[in-house]
């Protein structure tokens, strides 16, 4: 690959669909039997997910293979690891070696060693003994190998170091303050293979629920034709604009990234065809590629999958799957409203050409795509009222009735798509590009959309669980890929029906073969990230690196959030994210957490997740190793090491975001009104834009350093009036910790109270400080409601000392790790009752005021200039 880009040579076809294979699926393709057999293996893999995930699994499977799935699950992804992917450069591609069947077997049998001795495992209360231990040692190695293949040397350098740390933690080499006193082989081995604390933990368990039914989903609804359905779309609603193809990419990719995990198959699918475009109508080959690059790598952090993460953050943060995905929605939704207006200024400032010969108006485009994501919003939202109707009407048979219903829609779709040609990829380097015509392609892919919308119901309106959802939509698409060709070619009159069968039924085959092949490298990445999730818990490592940070930060929140993002970076270089984002949130979010409430903040564990996954995704952006930037590069045939860094110019708003919905959660949607909710969305939505004009030099023509300045600062007022707003008028009025009581007294319900506890730590003695947030529920008088949050109040030598908190009660677990029997005693040293404040959104006036003066300011030098806007 990195000879072919320092050539400067774009990859033909076959050679990207090379890359793609080697990076995701892996490289080894061997023919004939043993290539069939390998294909029955991934199809089996993904037959036996389907039905795990199916309502009937109870029925279907024995209860031991339903609660081993997770090693099931592994035992796959091992065996097809080190058959697909070589261990070294020069290993063979067309066969499989002796060594690596007898590595595939062996790494398939161990991870079923739970599972096969289950038993034994459980007659021993999970503890290793001196057979067990040789075994899971093995495994380790085998699955350390496996990830080395799939995923490249860092993640399993990484989980070396961290296994290293399990066993030589004691060593007088270490320093003292990340020493512990070490583990035995057979306890280590115990915590991270024979139970569920290490390997087989929580996020190997997501990947096994959940992860594989939407990697699954995405590679059956992209065979189906959908993903060229979308670039299609694309191209023909913006591809007559300035710069057209450049935001085509963006649309297409963002479209492309629902229902793909992966940021190297994105940019690969999408930028054979966006790339060449953007090049032909200005855009040099690295700025081509990084459009591409950082589209392609924000598709991860749109909803409704962001790769794993989603999934991920369910489990680790406790909330639910629909939760996740409303606090991700708008800070993903304004990044790529942002990545469109940097294309857009980039084709101003060169004066880019159009393609094609259509003149449609900037704002009938704007409008008709705003009016097509509202339709299909309002499609997923109302099906669920003809849904409760028939359920009212024929509560015994509704669900027939409802499936039969989704037939005859599907069958009904079918007919139009029927009246026009089927949709082939356009070539990008013929001499005349031909821009499609929405109004008569539409029609060939609604059917598309029937999956999605199914997805979608069951996600958000039934609210059922995302292995459920991505079952029944995925049900959907197998009767689609079976069916759409024979249907459609009946439609039409022709002889060719049962060819058209066939082709179905291959194509199915093919997407069940490349569902479990994207899936190699994801199980591995969850397992081996397992182990180090394992050694956090095992050696408490997680508190030394809250210490640590504490120490490098000074205690400072916005410092530590650049020493998280960097750490995020860095092993990013050489993690997927999905690993990444297990790795630092295992690490560092509750740190985060934690020293913000000390600074006296309180900082939503979704918002530090957020945080972290944000700055793994830029990992693949950013030099000298990321993945998506030297695809792009391979694509274009520019300088890999140049996209990247324009593709980490073009994703700033993506650093920047993270640090905004920290101090900002509303952002995130977090305790808002649905009115509050529209004005933060058309605010963020205008921040983001005046931030994008701002760093990129250029608003109505190009501007002069103070109007960048003011374009920033304009920004930061409409990210976050509540600073200016706070320091005006305060949010909280300071009351005396003595005079609690009177204050929960007074409070009315629903309001909140910020108290800092102060005391020694239990485990240290050192004397910390953490800040609570007591939601005032029910009426009562201050002392009752000081009992029913936990708080044992003792006021003594004007102090208001706290007893230990009674077992069960909402404060118990929020500071127990105080010593309550110490020398210093614990106290409330500060509290905060709500205070009358001026809607903050009043700092939007003069914000607004001031970019209407630099607009004006802007448009009179453009039309001295004859720039054009």
């Amino acid at each position: 690959m990195t000879s072919n880009v320092h050539e400067n040579r774009p990859l033909t076809e076959e050679e990207l669909q090379d890359l793609v294979s080697s990076s995701d699926a892996g490289a080894r393709n061997p023919p004939g039997s043993i290539g069939l057999f390998l294909a029955i293996v991934a199809v089996i893999w993904s037959v036996f997910q389907v039905i795990l995930a199916s309502p009937l699994s109870n029925v279907l499977l024995p209860g031991s293979v339903v609660n081993n799935s997770r090693q099931i699950h592994l035992a796959f992804a091992m065996f097809l690891a080190f058959t697909a992917y070589p261990m070294l450069k020069t290993s063979p591609r067309n066969y499989v070696p002796v060594q690596d069947w007898i590595m595939a077997v062996g790494g398939a049998f161990i991870a079923l060693y739970g599972y096969i001795f289950y038993q034994k495992v459980v007659n021993s209360g999970g503890l290793a003994d001196d057979v067990d231990k040789w075994f899971a040692l093995a495994g380790l190695v085998l699955l350390f190998e496996a990830a080395r293949r799939a995923l490249g040397p860092a993640m399993a350098i990484i989980a070396v170091i961290f296994l290293g740390y399990v066993f030589f933690g004691s060593s007088d080499v270490l320093p003292d303050v990340i020493r512990w006193k070490g583990a035995s082989l057979k306890k280590a081995m115990s915590h991270m293979w024979i139970t569920s604390e290490g390997v087989f933990g929580i996020a190997l368990g997501v990947s096994t629920k959940f992860v594989f039914l939407f990697v699954l989903f995405g590679a059956l609804l992209s065979k189906a034709g959908a993903g060229n359905y979308f670039i299609k779309m694309a191209f023909g609603a913006l591809g007559h604009l300035r710069g057209g193809p450049a935001k085509a990419a963006v649309v297409g990719s963002a479209a492309t990234g629902l229902i793909s995990g992966s940021s190297i198959a994105n940019v690969v699918t999408t930028g054979t065809f966006t790339i060449p475009l953007m090049k032909r109508v200005g855009f040099s080959r690295e700025q081509a590629g990084a459009v591409e690059v950082a589209s392609s790598v924000n598709g991860q952090i749109m909803p409704p999958v962001m790769g794993a993460a989603a999934f991920l953050m369910v489990e680790y943060v406790g909330i639910s799957y629909v939760e996740v995905i409303t606090h991700a929605f708008l800070p993903a939704t304004i990044s790529y409203i942002a990545l469109v207006y940097i294309v857009h200024l980039e084709a101003v400032k060169r004066n880019m050409p159009t393609l094609g010969n259509r003149v449609i108006s900037m704002g009938r485009t704007i409008g008709g795509m705003a009016l097509f994501f509202a339709g299909f919003a309002g499609l997923c939202y109302g099906v669920q009222y003809p849904v409760k109707l028939v359920a009212y009407l024929m509560p015994g048979v509704s669900n027939i009735v409802m499936s039969a219903i989704v037939a005859a829609t599907y069958v009904a779709l079918l007919w139009v798509a029927s009246g026009v040609e089927d949709l082939v990829p356009d070539d990008p380097n013929a001499k005349v590009v031909e821009l499609p015509v929405v109004s008569e392609i539409y029609k060939a892919g609604l059917h598309y959309l029937l999956p999605i919308i199914v997805l979608v119901y069951f996600l958000m309106i039934e609210q059922k669980s995302p292995g459920l959802s991505a079952f029944w939509a995925t049900a959907l698409l197998f009767i689609i890929l079976l069916t759409q060709k024979p249907i459609k070619s009946m439609f039409r009159g022709e002889s060719e029906t049962a060819n058209a069968f066939k082709e179905g039924l291959v194509d199915l085959w093919d997407g069940l073969i490349e569902g479990a092949r994207n899936m190699i490298g994801i199980a591995l990445a969850t397992a081996t990230a397992g182990v180090i999730v394992g050694t956090v818990t095992l050696t408490g490592i997680g508190q030394v690196m809250a210490d640590l940070v504490e120490f490098l930060s000074g205690g400072n929140l916005i410092l530590m959030l650049v020493l998280v993002g960097l750490l995020s970076l860095v092993l990013g270089m050489g993690l997927p994210t999905t690993a990444n984002y297990i790795v630092v949130s295992s690490l560092m979010a509750g740190v985060v957490v934690e020293l913000g409430a000390q600074s006296g903040l309180v900082v939503p564990l979704i918002a530090v997740h957020l945080f972290v996954f944000y700055f793994g995704i830029m990992a693949d952006v950013t030099p000298p190793v990321g993945l998506a930037s030297f695809a792009a590069a391979a694509v274009s045939g520019g300088d890999a090491i140049k996209t990247g860094f324009i593709a980490f110019f073009y994703s700033l708003r993506t650093v920047a975001l993270p640090f905004v919905f920290i101090f900002n959660t509303d952002l995130l949607l977090i305790d808002v009104t649905l009115v509050q909710g529209i004005i933060v969305a058309i605010s963020a939505t205008i921040a983001i834009l005046v931030f994008t004009a701002g760093t990129m030099g250029h608003f109505i023509t190009k501007s002069r350093i103070y109007e960048s300045v003011a374009l920033v600062l304009i920004a930061f007022v409409l990210f976050r009036p509540d600073f200016f707003m706070n320091r005006l008028m305060p949010a909280h009025s300071d009351v005396a910790p003595t005079e609690l009581v009177q204050a929960l007294t007074a409070a009315e319900v629903g309001s909140e109270l910020r108290i800092t506890v102060q005391g020694p730590d239990f485990d240290t003695s050192k004397v910390k400080s953490t800040t609570l947030v007591m939601m005032i529920e029910g009426e009562g008088d201050g002392q009752s409601r000081a009992d029913a949050y936990g708080f044992m109040l003792l006021a003594e030598d004007g102090l208001m000392k706290l007893d230990e908190p009674m077992f069960g009660t909402p404060v118990s677990t929020k500071i127990e790790s105080f010593d309550f029997y110490g020398d210093e005693p614990v106290q409330i040293t500060a509290v905060q009752a709500p205070a009358d404040q001026l809607p903050k959104e009043l700092v939007f006036l003069p914000a607004l005021l001031l970019l209407a003066l630099v607009a004006m300011l802007q448009r009179g030098r453009a039309s001295k200039e004859g720039v054009p806007a």
